[in-house]
């Protein structure tokens, strides 16, 4: 990961992001377009409302491309929100991942939350695999239908 940065989110990496995740979801999952819509609205919201002393948003670039996302957003007071944590197929494999997890629950911690939350769904196997490799506890798991296509939601959380 010698060449790879994480930089703060700029609006401007929006429309970005909102395809990548449009496109992979749909690939990857057979999301329909309400999934890319989400997104842009979370986008949106946060650059509009957060609070950068509290929240915060990366992109993972390697040579000035970039290859994921992660973002830490309040909750209330003592919780922060994961949101938006995303790694293009390319960049999978190479420790990236677990590196963008702890630069955000590192933030949250130093901001003073002190628990993390996140909503995802079963099919993310490796994501879930690393939640629950670094201390993150599933709470909930239930059958949906969501973005045209039947998932397994799942609620985890950690302790910081």
């Amino acid at each position: 990961m010698t060449d790879i940065t994480l930089r703060r989110f700029e609006a401007a990496d929006a429309e970005w992001l909102v395809e990548q995740h449009r496109r992979l979801y749909a690939n990857d999952e057979g999301f329909d377009t309400s999934f890319g819509v989400l997104v842009a609205e979370i986008l949106e919201a946060f650059i509009n409302e957060h609070d950068p002393d509290c929240e915060k948003g990366w992109i993972a670039e390697e040579n000035g491309q970039p290859l994921g996302s992660i973002f830490c957003v309040k909750l209330d007071e003592k919780t922060a929100k994961l949101r938006l944590f995303l790694l293009l197929p390319e960049a999978r494999g190479r420790g990236l991942g677990k590196h963008m997890l702890f630069e955000c629950m590192g933030f949250a911690r130093a901001q003073g939350y002190r628990e993390m939350r996140l909503w995802t769904h079963e099919s993310h196997r490796a994501a879930c695999a690393l939640y629950a490799a670094n201390g993150w506890e599933l709470l909930d798991s239930k059958p949906v239908r969501s973005f045209g296509v039947d998932l397994v939601e799942q609620s985890w959380k950690i302790a910081l």
